[in-house]
């Protein structure tokens, strides 16, 4: 895939990981660059979680190299991968909100928690209002995760993701678990996140349709909705999908070259368009 801006966000370089001697990333190499979208597709225990906690610098390669904003991650020790950490947003799996906290204080956790963040005092509930607005949850500060359905957490965990306005979020199955209706509104917070903050995007995901409408939909701030992208005018899109197969990239392109494969593993995660 051409890359937006020549500018490398994030890259791979070889990288193995192993637990118990069993591979759960082999040899794995890709480069993912500023204002890009990156849809992973794979099996569970393909390695699709562990790449992302890589890129996190919270796994730590057997071999190879990770670099993220210019900096190598794999040579770094964990006091400074604090500072590279803090440049990314995480999305995890389930949420991962802290139960005893409310909202208003779960989304300021990244504000007052990571040092390099220079958020002043007076500033973080603003911070944290504007980023609760932006996934439309601006009266839930006082709650409590225990009183919001499992979509209003989902979204409230974006809300701590994007709130230091990082350039690279990552989304671990961002739509896992929700019904269609809830998961097309996560869907359009992420791509909201994107255009309008301009953000590389590395999103894991079992829906193909999550991938699609990565690729081909962008948010129109002045409707607040979501519209099909026209390609080649206006806004240039750029997704590239990703399939990992017991920890091995096995695909790295397009939409088209994707739904042209004849591979049937790579078959399983695609629903070709009329």
């Amino acid at each position: 895939m051409s890359d937006p801006s020549g500018i490398s966000v994030l890259r791979f370089e070889d990288v193995t990981v192993t637990f118990d001697g069993v591979a759960a990333l082999s040899n794995v190499s890709f480069q993912a660059f500023e204002g890009e979208s990156r849809a992973i597709l794979g099996a569970a225990g393909s390695g699709k979680t562990v790449l992302l906690k890589a890129a996190l610098g919270l796994v730590k390669p057997d071999s190879g190299r990770i670099y993220a904003f210019g900096q190598e991650l794999t040579a770094m020790r964990e006091k400074d991968l604090f500072d590279v950490r803090a440049r990314m947003g995480m999305l995890f799996q389930e949420s991962a909100l802290f139960d005893s906290l409310t909202i208003e204080e779960n989304v300021a956790y990244p504000l007052r928690n990571q040092k390099t963040v220079k958020c002043p005092k007076q500033e973080v509930h603003l911070r944290v209002a504007q980023a609760l607005d932006f996934v439309e949850l601006g009266g839930t500060l006082e709650k409590f995760p225990s009183e919001l359905s499992g979509g209003m957490r989902r979204r409230a965990a974006i809300a701590r993701a994007v709130v230091t306005a990082p350039p690279l979020i990552l989304y671990d199955s961002p739509t896992a678990g929700l019904d269609p209706i809830t998961a097309h509104t996560i869907m359009a917070l992420l791509i909201k996140e994107r255009d309008m903050a301009k953000t590389t995007t590395l999103m894991v995901t079992y829906r193909y349709q999550d991938g699609n409408l990565m690729a081909n939909f962008r948010y129109n701030s002045e409707q607040g909705r979501l519209e099909l992208a026209r390609h080649g005018g206006g806004q240039d899109l750029s997704t590239t999908f990703m399939v990992l197969q017991e920890g091995r990239l096995i695909f790295e392109g397009g939409q088209e070259l994707l739904e042209a494969s004849t591979d049937p593993y790579i078959s399983r995660f695609v629903k070709r368009r009329n």
